[in-house]
């Protein structure tokens, strides 16, 4: 018997997607676009349809929401997140980084809209590594079978971490900032262009961490979960709880979260920032230290 009672299907159903997108990616696609710049393509809408019409046909009374589209019976007391192409932009600029997410909500009755339910179950497979992430409620998070926690390193000067940026109104998203401080705090930081990822990869301990601005919950219901039953610890910015509607999203492992809290309220208050040197103060640096 399976020790799943969700995430063995939904795994099937995103190894069947993401099979459908790497042939997308193999054979060329044809891109269009929506809004200013957000790619759309063939795959994402094709990739939905397929993970739609298998949800419906394994789980016909759970409700599905999907980020081209699909807003299938939301009243229900389970409510799949779909991102049928998570990392579109790379997708179709042939950059090998992209995913196929499910996560799901029990939202039981009586529950307000605006409440979150239980994350229960989710997925995050990358079809060109061939990694499928699975986690449920209370039963851990894996890695193509083998169970995975997040990393064990104490601070953020020895951290990796990631980031993301939107696709389109970048000048009114102020995590540019935030990506300049927290490279010169951290080991390195990371920006692969997929969020579920990015969460994926602070659950098996190849990240110490992420953040990132304006997430949907297709983006994080599957990774927040993989993060949490990793160990991890997820989180609003300023360390609150987070929750599906947050339009921020701080993921660690745990140990490095509270520096990583501190640094957000200072940089917010504008208060220990390091300022961008001129090219003069730049090549004095070089100088000074040999280089």
């Amino acid at each position: 018997m399976s020790r799943f009672e969700f995430a063995e299907v939904a795994e099937g159903i995103a190894r069947e997607a993401g099979a459908l997108l790497k042939g997308f990616y193999e054979n060329g696609v044809i891109a269009q676009y929506k809004g200013d710049v957000d790619l759309v393509t063939e795959a994402d809408k094709a990739s939905e349809k397929l993970i739609r019409e298998r949800l419906h046909a394994a789980f016909p009374t759970h409700g599905v929401y999907g980020e081209e589209g699909t807003r299938d019976a939301l009243d229900s007391e389970y409510r799949w997140y779909v991102d049928p192409l998570d990392g579109t932009t790379n997708f179709a600029h042939g950059f090998p980084a992209f995913c196929v997410v499910l996560g799901l909500e029990h939202r039981p009755k009586g529950l307000r809209q605006d409440e979150d339910g239980v994350l229960t179950a989710g997925v995050v497979y990358d079809p060109l590594r061939d990694e499928m992430f699975v986690a449920e409620k209370g039963k851990g998070a894996w890695l193509n079978g083998r169970q995975i926690h997040v990393s064990k390193v104490k601070t953020l000067q020895e951290s990796l971490t990631a980031t993301g940026f939107p696709s389109h109104k970048r000048h009114l998203n102020p995590n540019a900032y935030f990506y300049y401080q927290i490279t010169l705090r951290s080991h390195g930081v990371r920006r692969a262009g997929s969020a579920a990822l990015d969460l994926a990869y602070v659950a098996c301990g190849r990240l110490e961490g992420f953040w990132e601005f304006n997430l949907n919950p297709w983006d994080t219901s599957a990774g927040v979960l993989l993060v949490t039953e990793a160990g991890g610890v997820v989180t609003h910015f300023d360390g609150g709880a987070f929750t599906l509607d947050s339009r921020e999203v701080l993921a660690t492992n745990g140990l490095i979260q509270g520096e990583m809290v501190h640094i957000f309220k200072e940089m917010f208050a504008g208060r220990e920032l390091e300022p961008i040197p001129t090219p003069a103060e730049f090549a004095a640096r070089r100088a000074a230290a040999g280089k």
